[in-house]
Formats: structure tokens, C-alpha cells, sequence
């Protein structure tokens, strides 16, 4: 299941939270297709601004972090190339449309692969 945690200043995601949950779900369905929209999971981690530093001080204004949880096959598929490109853009572009264009040079995406295996769900292990 694609599962989306994002980082972001507290006092920049308070009253925003619904549009973003629905834009980056958008963004994931826009790439894998309508069946996605049912699993995707997005987590919005608020911080506030003395915790979250950048070279050895705090931020003073950090763009929205999104790591990005998806299985390692994708990364072997033909098309991966273009299926990462289009989940960045996507993601980055419904973090933009949220938070204004102003975020968009900091924005980090982190597509993470989880091995088949290696995660689990009700405490079962996701073999697939």
C-alpha cells in the first residue's frame, strides 16, 4: 500500500490538513490508478518550529518533507523511471497546490522500497 509520512511546520499545516490528505491521495491515485485510493495512507506530522533544525539551527521556514513508503518491485519494473518521476512531481505539485509556490524549491520527496517480507499488517507479514 502506498503510505505517505509528512513533515511540516505545525502553524503551516493547522486548518490545511483535509485538502492535503486529498490532494496527495489524488497524486497517488494520478499514477497508479483509482484502486489505490482506497489504501493509500497519509500521515500528517505537524512539528513546531524549534524542532525541526537545518545545518545546526532551528528552521526558520522548512518546506514540507514526504517520505514516501512503496514496495522495492517498483523499483525493478520496466517503467520505474517514469513511475518515480511522475510519484516526485505529483506529490511535490499537491504539496504545492496546499501550501503555495513558495515551498516548492524545498519540497524533498524520499521514496522508500520495502522489501517483500519485510512489513506486516494485523501481525501478519506482507509477502507480497
Amino acid at each position: 500500500m502506498p503510505h505517505l509520512s509528512v513533515h511540516v511546520l505545525e502553524s503551516d499545516l493547522a486548518g490545511r490538513e483535509t485538502v492535503l490528505i486529498e490532494k496527495l491521495t489524488d497524486a497517488i491515485v494520478a499514477v497508479y490508478g483509482d484502486w489505490a485510493r482506497s489504501i493509500a495512507v497519509v500521515q500528517l506530522i505537524g512539528l513546531p518550529p524549534h524542532r525541526w533544525g537545518v545545518g545546526g539551527a532551528p528552521a526558520r521556514s522548512p518546506a514540507p518533507s514526504v517520505t514516501f513508503g512503496i514496495k522495492e518491485a517498483a523499483f525493478s519494473r520496466p517503467d520505474a523511471d517514469e513511475i518515480v518521476a511522475r510519484l516526485v512531481s505529483g506529490v511535490t505539485d499537491a504539496v504545492v497546490d496546499v501550501f503555495g509556490e513558495r515551498v516548492r524549491a524545498g519540497v524533498t520527496v524520499e521514496l522508500v522500497g520495502t522489501p517483500a517480507g519485510r512489513s506486516g499488517i494485523g501481525g501478519v507479514v506482507v509477502t507480497s
